[in-house]
């Protein structure tokens, strides 16, 4: 990928920011992203959050980098610097997030949001989209 698509892509994936996406059911998503500056825990310069809620607004999965979280594995090894990580399920703590680029996040995300949908036999199609805090 060349540095314009990165730009493009960077582009595309900072005017989601405040999005909601309606699936059947009542599951939505949201997705929270602005551009700062770059620093040892945001090495893109990149504020994100994309959470997928359930009926009752219960967060299901979620990408962000508000915090840090540990590698899993071991309780003494050290939290990388970078606070890119995800949350596999509702219940997950977090896992650190190799963030790549854009366009991969946008992708990791939304391949979850399917896996997730799809295990409760939701189809994988939005039946609203908008900008707000909820749906």
């Amino acid at each position: 990928m060349t540095r314009k698509d990165n730009e493009y892509t960077l582009e595309f994936l900072l005017a989601f920011n405040g999005r909601i996406h309606r699936y059947a059911g009542g599951y939505w998503l949201k997705i929270e992203v602005t551009k700062g500056e770059k620093s040892e825990q945001q090495l893109h310069g990149l504020s994100y959050s994309f959470t997928l809620h359930g009926p009752d607004n219960q967060r299901l999965i979620g990408f962000d980098n508000a915090h840090a979280v540990s590698g899993k594995g071991s309780r003494f090894k050290k939290r990388p610097k970078a606070m890119d990580h995800w949350h596999r399920t509702e219940m997950d703590e977090g896992r650190p997030y190799d963030f790549k680029d854009a366009e991969t996040l946008i992708d990791d995300f939304f391949n979850e949001v399917e896996r997730v949908l799809k295990e409760r036999n939701i189809p994988f199609e939005t039946v609203e989209a908008k900008e707000g805090d909820r749906p």
